[in-house]
């Protein structure tokens, strides 16, 4: 099909015959390939440099049926992609690929250089790997681009406005093409009841202090502030444990602590009594790491940490690892929380993961600092960092995430990673098959976007713990990863409208079920006031102010709205 613009869109086989011809009176070609969704910036400066390299520009994009990127994609039909592609003075052909990938194509089309984006410099990501491979066994180049300006088609289509219902349907589909209906949550909440679930980690104490912002202060430029009050909140892997049993299942955590005469370390056992967690801190540091935060008003001015890595000795890692063992042979998932202090160490993984793999159903595990190492957890069943931290292990700050999630998988043999997105939500990626003889493993990773579901944020502290203790245990009752990645981010949109590390309970999430309209078929009895009556359900169980869990109490602060990382 010829078309008004510089360039002409053709289908494969007329495309293969100019090319032939071309090849016959001497001229190089060059192409790519792409989803070319929106062409933005960095676009057009990749084909701009793929066109001078050769003297003929073939363009080839992924079809609509073979684009994977998350609910409503491609944003831009493939028809439409085209036009846009061939309206480029210095593209000569454009070719909508019928197949999956490029491989077939290039292997047809043979063109003397192919050229991808700087990010696929040194990927091993099986789809790019075949291409790679296609273009060589004939004596073709592939050459990277320059990448002088990154552009993500998905970050800009992310950033369109939408209207809140839009956003709202999408998220009902997302559910019910993935069985997410109040029905299955509730059943797995139900299944949840009894686990057994073992919690390994640093416990890290939380300490709020309130203060009143005075001004500034006489003696020097700096900000003079009156004490107010104080809180403490049991953290780290222990608010992990903390969430599992006021999920209802049976928690069993593995800590360090500085012995029963610190009392720090006595603060945090009453805690645990209390709620029900079986406990064994090993006295293997001088004291329990503490982060205390001062907030005036709805900020956090600062935090300053009393906390020193303190790995385990030989003696203390031989008591862990047999505390482990034990309790591996009796647990139905473990949960692996490496705050970087030196409770978990790579040694200590590597003795003990092979028994625990060997023992438990489900094995998951997060990271939380600069300190912890994401590398360290091989062939877990989940991992759940934030998008920062992935880029930051693999010193990855341009590629797609979607590259860099399959880098993490492949690295880790992990078999599944939750990557949240702070504001913008989580992203979920599971691998097309968990044979790891098939070629599934290794395949295209299958993606899914939830967004985030608190609209307002009171602390973001703790809320990634909420989210691994809640899809650790969906994935334990039987749930699939989109379900136990709802119910996760469930939890963490709880947590995140509360100030402190406090549990989120059954409680707390069958009312978050119950108000929340993609779970529910639309039901023709049902009115405003009913609807109304659900969310203020939620309402009062936010507002309750008695908090038994605290290591420390006095007149309850006013909620502080606050950022991740402060």
């Amino acid at each position: 099909m010829t078309t008004n613009f510089q360039g002409k869109i053709l289908d494969r086989d007329e495309l293969v015959r100019i090319a032939a011809s071309a090849r016959k009176d001497g001229k190089t070609i060059v192409q790519c390939h792409g989803c070319f969704d929106i062409v933005h910036p960095g676009h057009i400066r990749y084909l701009e440099f793929a066109r001078q390299q050769g003297d003929i520009l073939v363009v080839s994009l992924t079809g609509d049926q073979d684009v994977n990127k998350g609910d409503n994609r491609p944003y831009i039909p493939q028809e439409l992609r085209a036009e846009n592609l061939a309206a480029l003075m210095f593209v000569d052909y454009v070719c909508i690929n019928p197949s999956p990938t490029a491989v077939t194509l290039l292997a047809e089309l043979r063109p003397d250089m192919y050229v991808k984006g700087r990010e696929y410099e040194g990927s091993t990501d099986p789809g790019f790997v075949a291409e790679k491979t296609a273009v060589e066994s004939y004596g073709g180049r592939i050459i990277y681009s320059s990448g002088e300006i990154v552009f993500s088609s998905t970050a800009l289509i992310e950033a369109l406005p939408r209207a809140a219902s839009g956003k709202a349907q999408q998220l009902k589909r997302a559910c019910q093409r993935n069985d997410i209906t109040a029905e299955s949550l509730i059943g797995l909440l139900d299944r949840m009841r009894g686990l057994r679930v073992l919690v390994v980690g640093d416990v890290i104490l939380d300490k709020y202090v309130f203060c009143d912002a005075l001004g500034i202060a006489s003696e020097a430029p700096v900000v003079s502030l009156a004490h107010r009050d104080e809180r403490s909140y049991v953290g780290g892997a222990a608010i992990v444990a903390r969430h599992v049993a006021a999920l209802g299942a049976k928690s069993f955590l593995l800590s360090a602590g500085a012995g029963n005469s610190d009392p720090e370390t006595r603060s945090v056992y009453d805690v645990l009594a209390r709620e029900g967690v079986e406990h064994h801190l090993i006295h293997a540091r001088p004291a329990i790491v503490e982060k205390t935060r001062f907030l005036a008003e709805d900020s956090k001015l600062f935090k300053v940490d009393r906390a020193h890595r303190c790995p385990l000795d030989s003696i203390a890692q031989r008591e862990a690892a047999a505390i482990l063992e034990k309790q591996s042979g009796d647990v139905d998932a473990v949960i692996l929380c490496d705050f970087g202090y030196g409770m978990i160490t790579e040694s200590l993984l590597n003795r003990v993961l092979p028994t625990l793999r060997q023992n438990v159903a489900i094995v998951t595990a997060d990271v939380s600092g600069g300190r912890a190492n994401l590398m360290n957890f091989k062939n877990v069943d989940l991992l759940c960092p934030t998008e920062r931290e992935v880029r930051a292990m693999l010193n990855d700050h341009d590629s797609g995430l979607s590259t860099v999630a399959w880098e993490l998988l492949d690295q880790t043999q992990a078999r599944h990673i939750i990557v949240t997105l702070e504001k913008r939500g989580m992203l979920v990626f599971q691998r097309g098959g968990q044979d790891r003889t098939s070629h599934a493993w290794s395949a295209r990773l299958k993606g899914e976007q939830l967004p985030a579901f608190a609209d307002h944020a009171v602390d973001h502290l703790g809320c990634g713990d909420a989210l691994l203790a809640g899809a650790t245990l969906s994935l334990a009752a039987g749930g699939t990863l989109m379900q136990s990645a709802y119910l996760g981010n469930a939890g963490a949109a709880i947590e995140v409208g509360t100030l402190g590390n406090k549990p989120v309970s059954r409680k707390q999430l069958l009312e978050w079920i119950s108000a929340r309209g993609e779970l529910h078929s639309p039901d023709p009895l049902e009115t405003p006031a009913s609807v109304e009556a659900r969310a203020a359900a939620i309402a009062v169980g936010k507002q309750k102010t008695n908090d038994p869990t605290e290591t420390a109490s006095s007149t309850s602060p006013s909620p502080a709205h606050s950022t991740r990382g402060q």
